[in-house]
Formats: structure tokens, sequence, C-alpha cells
């Protein structure tokens, strides 16, 4: 059940707003770097690591069984969350980046050969090329990049022009962390497997902004983390095809991923632990899943509807800075504002405004690729996320004409 969104409310639940910066009320506009969290998930985070941690999976005792239940019930509650078609195919990571670098190592090193071509945009975080660079390092691939317009969209004809019989992987962001575009992930999933090839989803500013349906999408992997999700930093969740997982090898080796071992072999246990070795992050895993119940209890279609409202909001409000640019200005669009502003460097802006409590983006976004594409160094990046509300904008715009009196603009 989801209650009516009643953002004073929301609000309330978030200790970190009570904060001041400089003697000035927090304005927190970074959420797309990470975000805030609520009580609830700072709550179970203290429960757990005060009154309920123990090691899972392999104990015998009382805390061990229950830390296994609630750990094991977040990948349930998390396989709902996305509309997977079985918790089994739930795995969790350190977070997005070791997602993907697992896919590369255990999907990659073993289906891709010299020759073989892996698709991705310009528009990708670096955690969505590095691991891609290096599978193809070690294999003979290369990477074809797909360019984005001037104004940020996407098309598909740029995809499918640039898909050849040698593309074996296409990966793409759900949401550009910078221009905010939105790409049409269901049909980049269908153009993949037309030609034989697995699609990767980069959900990391997609899990957090809007409804996610996996079987919909018809992805092949999907990846997000939990600190952008209101939940811990550590955690983070790949969610994989069952029967691609079923014939993956291991990433990283120990315990908790095996099923019989001698001194010179080892047989491996089925996902998701099979990829799941070592002691992971518990009380971590275990706040996350309060976090799924935070946004879910709001509705993640309540959530969207709040952010674009906010993104139409604080465009318009900021198109009144004189001297302002807006990086992005796609019609499908969510979560981030980038910009520049003809007075003053992107760092500059950070720091100034930051005397007046507000806390933005500054730089290249760990999207180095893009911004050489779009011939600029850097961006100024204001995010949103449940918390956030149109005054925000108001005074970053105040905040922004200040920069300008400064530096004379």
């Amino acid at each position: 059940m989801t209650l009516k969104f009643d953002n004073k409310k929301i609000r309330s639940e978030f200790p970190f707003l009570s904060r001041e910066i400089n003697n000035k009320p927090i304005i927190y506009l970074d959420s797309a770097a990470s975000s805030q969290k609520p009580q609830q998930v700072l709550d179970k985070l203290m429960l757990t690591y005060s009154q309920g941690y123990s090691n899972i999976h392999r104990g015998l005792h009382t805390l061990s069984e229950e830390a296994t239940e609630a750990y094991e019930e977040v990948r349930i509650k998390i396989s709902r969350f996305i509309n997977a078609s079985s918790k089994d195919e739930i795995i969790f990571t350190s977070g997005a980046t070791m997602s993907i670098n697992l896919i590369a190592n255990s999907y990659g090193l073993v289906n891709l050969k010299s020759g073989d071509e892996i698709i991705i945009t310009v528009a990708e975080h670096h955690a969505n090329i590095i691991p891609w660079q290096i599978l193809c390092e070690r294999t003979g691939a290369r990477i074809v990049a797909v360019p984005v317009d001037s104004d940020g969209s996407f098309h598909l004809r740029e995809l499918k022009k640039r898909v050849t019989k040698n593309t074996k992987i296409i990966s793409v962001p759900h949401v550009s962390n910078v221009l905010g575009t939105i790409f049409p992930i269901k049909e980049i999933s269908a153009i993949a497997h037309e030609n034989n090839a697995i699609c990767v989803v980069d959900g990391c500013q997609g899990a957090i902004h809007m409804p996610v349906d996996i079987q919909d999408i018809d992805c092949d992997f999907y990846v997000f983390s939990g600190h952008k999700l209101y939940g811990p930093s550590g955690i983070g969740v790949c969610w994989g095809r069952g029967e691609i997982l079923a014939a993956m090898p291991p990433f990283l080796g120990g315990g908790d991923m095996i099923d019989d071992v001698d001194i010179e072999h080892a047989t491996y246990s089925d996902p998701p632990s099979r990829f799941e070795a070592g002691t992971p992050p518990i009380a971590e895993c275990i706040a996350l899943g309060s976090a799924v119940d935070f946004v879910e209890k709001i509705g993640m279609d309540n959530i969207e509807k709040h952010e674009k409202s906010l993104l139409s909001y604080g465009h318009q409000r900021l198109a009144s800075v004189k001297g302002l640019s807006f990086v992005g200005t796609s019609s499908l669009k969510s979560g981030v504002i980038s910009f520049t502003l003809n007075s003053a460097h992107p760092h500059d802006i950070s720091t100034l405004i930051d005397q007046d409590g507000i806390a933005i983006r500054a730089g290249h976004h760990c999207a180095q690729p893009l911004m050489k594409f779009l011939n600029l160094t850097s961006t100024a990046r204001a995010s949103v996320a449940v918390y956030s509300e149109p005054e925000d904008f108001d005074a970053l715009a105040i905040s922004l004409e200040k920069v300008n009196r400064i530096f004379g603009d």
C-alpha cells in the first residue's frame, strides 16, 4: 500500500535536513552522487549492529540464523522491487561498479574473443567504460561508442548503425548521470537480442527515480547501488538472467561460494551464492531492505511524479539566471540538471554557493568521454531526490546570481 505524497512529512524523516552549513539550512542537491538516509534506515543499521549482528549462512546458533533470515529476506524484497522472476537472480555486491566488473569478468572473459564488439554510449559513467576496456585488453575485443545529440537525446537509429555480427554486448545507462537522459532500454534490449547479443543496464540513476520492471525491460543484467537508493554504502545489486548466471563461472573465490573443496580442485554452489564470496556487508544489506520499504511506502510512481515536477520547476527557475546554459535538455529526462555559467568555473560555483549551505556537484562527474564529446571540461550539477523541494531551486538561483555579481558578469 502506498500513501499520498506528503513532502513535508517525508522531509521530516531525514535527520540531515536539520543540519546547517555555514549557519544556513542545508540544501542538498547532490543526491545523484549519493542520497541521504531516512531515520528508519539509520535505525535498522544501528539495530542490526547492536542487537542482531552475526555472520550468515554458516552458523547454527540463534544470532546467525536470525541474521541469515534477515539478509535473505532482502533478496526476496529486491526481487519484488524490480520484478525479477526469481530471488536467485539477485546477487549482492559492493555496488554497481563491482556488479559491472563481475559481469565483465565472469561473463565477458568466457564469452568474448578477439574481433568481438561491445557497444556503449558516449554518456557512460566510467564504471560502465573501464571494466569493458580491461576486458577488451584481455580478449582482443573492442569498444564501439554511440553518440548522443547536442541536447542529450539518444536515438536508436545511431545504435542500429553500429550493431554488427560481431556485437556481443550492449551496455547502456538507464539514465545519464550528467544529462539526465532516460535511455530506451527496453528497445535497446530487443535490438541486442535480435542480434544475438546481451544487454547490460547501468541502473544507478534509474532504480532511484522510477519503477523498474526487469521482465518488461527484458535486459540480461541490471545493476544499481544501495547508497543512491537511500540505503547504506558498500551494498549493491546485480540482477542477472537466471540461465546466464547458471552458465557463468565465479568472479571471486573464497568462503560461501563453494560446494566441495579439495586442495587441487573445487566445485561451486549455484547462483546467487556462487558470486557472493566471503563475508558480505550484512548490516548494510539488511538496511538496504529498509530503504526499499521506505520508497515502496511512498510509491515509486509518486516519487517519479514528484521529481519530474521538480525538474520542470528547476529548469524554469534556473533559466532566469544570467549566463546560465543547460547541459542536457532532452524531453525524456530524470534526476539531474547540469549547467554552466559564463561568469565562473563549475568548481568556483560549487565552492561559493556552499557558503549559502547549498551542496551541488561540480566536475566531469566520472564521465570524461561525454565531456570531451560536448567540448566541456566540467559542469555544475544539481540533482533531486524524494526530499527535494521547489524552494531548493529558488535558493540555488539566488545564490548563482550572487556568483554572477562576485565575478562581475
